[in-house]
């Protein structure tokens, strides 16, 4: 009986996405119509799918790959605080208020459940009422292609948040409520092995790369192998499972796995252990027993009440930041919770402090969260103001060289200044690009001057001595993209040699006149579209994930462009027809200029 209810649930979770795409369901997450399947097939409808031990074995493998993939989804650089120019609000400040408002929002919620009798346990309750469901934030923030906007970088944010705190608390406090022989600080050595696994295995993982086939899958092994590591770790020190796969996660995203490692751990959890995981959350949960019960279904829609108090405060700050309409849209957003309440209930059923009523109350109103929210959110949102972000470009020396380049460079795709300490320069140039004047170049005025907020920083000095330490300041600011100019190689300065290892992009006059030379008696037409004016060689960078397996003839804009490489993992690809296009890739091709920046614009945005 056990294999003929795992034929059922597998069938089920194959055709849940089948019926809802030839339905057109868009709206509803599919984990939440996984544990609607669930409740059917189980004893609150149907009843022809029990718990059993297989089930309950691939559910806990699900939940924990669940969490895995949800610690890989966390992008920590959007931590980083950076300076703005202007007066707005940035989305780190916005996201950190933000939670902030909701730990206190679901702190007072908790106890005014509490004051109702249903629920007496209000710590847990706050971190219940504080959770958010990343995956489904993320997923929707991709559907409206708004990852790389400032408001889908604040959304994600604080889904973070409401992902890593609660989990944090809820340890603690399981800790707390079920005190063992283990102390609750050895909760660190977890976070000791993932710095150690982090170190050691940085660089094998390259190696990884490069020696890994079809027959050994040595990425997928790697990650499994933090899995179980970490969770055993998280085992031995009294923490919940769930804590180890999240840093097993947070370890294998810090590792920098390549896009395809991701796409192949997605697909085996949301391709098998996850939709077991969903459809026996709803299986588990008997909704005659908690109808029966008039506290469990008085329960639900206070719990609901709970899980939207908790996010009522995000409108006025979100207000502070974007449109009206938007910051509700955001906070509707936010109110999302489903991934970390079930195995949260999970925990609070082993601790006794959740009864089985109470669990399918808590689920029950998270799965409504999940209907509502996502479809308020779609209905709300509107187009921001912001448009497609400009590539920043600094120059730190006007003169001959650098303005001419700065003046041809594709208007409309750079935001263009340069900066200088010449007086003489600055009135000779300032009438023809945006010039910026300062007394001298330190590294103090550059960084107070946002000389070095670019992506791309360009050191255009004849002198290469000045290059040097203006490069070491860029390389300090933590700058994507420095290129320096570096006229003199003296065999007895290694600075040149420095500066390569650096990552600093070198050119001179003399290697490029050399190259253009050569290209003038070798490939003449080539230099002809470097100088033509109507067309040229342009290079973007894939980002959406819309193109992504995308064969080249399949592009929607092939017919503009003729694609002559792409530069894919430090190695160039002769492209043909039937190249699928991947993440990352470096697409260089010719075309005309009035095309470029909406191609780019595609190519390039975030989603």
């Amino acid at each position: 009986m056990e294999s003929i209810a795992l034929v059922i649930v597998l069938l089920a979770a194959l055709m849940i996405p089948l019926v809802m795409a030839r339905l057109h369901i868009t709206n509803i997450p599919t984990a939440v119509a996984e544990i609607i399947v669930g409740i059917v097939l189980g004893p609150s409808l149907l009843g022809i799918v029990q718990t059993n031990t297989t089930l309950n074995q691939l559910s806990s493998l699900g939940v924990i790959v669940l969490i895995f993939l949800s610690g890989m989804e966390i992008d920590f650089s959007l931590f980083r605080r950076q300076k703005r120019p202007d007066n707005q609000p940035g989305p780190v400040s916005v996201a950190l208020l933000s939670y902030a408002s909701v730990i206190v929002m679901a702190l007072l919620a908790s106890e005014l459940l509490k004051i109702t009798g249903l629920f007496g346990h209000p710590i847990f309750a706050t971190i219940i009422f504080s959770t958010v469901a990343l995956g489904v934030v993320i997923a929707a923030l991709k559907e409206k292609e708004l990852l790389s906007k400032p408001f889908g970088q604040t959304m994600l944010l604080i889904a973070a948040l409401g992902e890593v705190v609660p989990l944090l608390a809820l340890t603690i406090y399981s800790a707390l409520v079920h005190p063992t022989d283990k102390s609750i600080w050895l909760l660190l050595l977890i976070f000791l092995v993932a710095i150690i696994l982090l170190l050691r295995f940085r660089r094998p993982y390259q190696w990884f790369a490069q020696i890994d086939k079809s027959t050994t899958q040595l990425d997928i092994r790697l990650a499994f192998f933090l899995i179980v590591t970490l969770v055993a770790v998280a085992a031995q020190v009294g923490a919940e499972s769930i804590l180890g796969a999240f840093l097993a996660g947070i370890v294998m995203k810090l590792l920098h796995p390549r896009e395809e490692t991701q796409n192949k751990l997605t697909s085996i959890g949301y391709g098998f252990f996850i939709p077991i995981f969903f459809i026996m959350t709803g299986v588990r949960i008997n909704l005659r027993t908690l109808l029966a019960d008039p506290a469990s279904w008085q329960l639900i829609p206070l719990l609901l009440v709970g899980f939207l108090l908790a996010k009522v405060l995000l409108w006025p700050i979100l207000r502070r930041r974007f449109q009206p309409r938007n910051a509700i849209a955001g906070a509707f957003l936010i109110s999302t919770t489903i991934t970390l309440v079930v195995p949260a209930v999970s925990v609070g059923r082993n601790l006794g402090i959740v009864t089985s009523q109470q669990a399918g109350a808590f689920t029950l109103a998270a799965v409504i969260t999940c209907l509502g929210a996502p479809i308020l959110f779609n209905t709300l949102y509107v187009k921001e103001k912001e448009d497609y972000q400009k590539t920043v470009v600094h120059f730190i020396g006007a003169n001959i060289l650098t303005v001419p380049i700065a003046q041809q460079l594709t208007k409309g795709l750079y935001d263009i200044t340069l900066y200088t300490d010449d007086t003489t320069r600055y009135k000779t140039y300032n009438s023809e690009a945006n010039v910026q004047f300062l007394d001298e170049f330190t590294a103090e005025k550059l960084t107070a001057a946002h000389a070095f907020q670019a992506d791309i920083v360009v050191l255009g000095y004849f002198d290469h001595d000045k290059n040097y330490q203006l490069a070491q300041w860029a390389i300090a600011a933590q700058v994507p993209r420095v290129i320096a100019r570096f006229e003199n190689k003296d065999i007895q300065s290694d600075e040149y040699d420095q500066l390569t290892a650096q990552g600093v992009e070198i050119f001179n006059t003399l290697e490029a006149n050399i190259s253009l030379l050569r290209a003038l008696i070798e490939s003449p037409a080539t230099v002809r579209i470097l100088s033509d004016t109507t067309a040229g060689i342009y290079e973007i960078v894939v980002r959406n994930r819309r193109f992504t397996g995308l064969a080249i003839k399949n592009l929607p804009f092939i017919d503009q462009i003729t694609i002559s490489q792409i530069y894919r993992d430090h190695e160039f690809v002769a492209p043909h027809g039937d190249t699928q296009i991947q993440l990352g890739d470096h697409i260089i091709f010719t075309g005309a200029k009035d095309a470029v920046g909406e191609i780019r614009r595609q190519v390039e945005r975030l989603n």
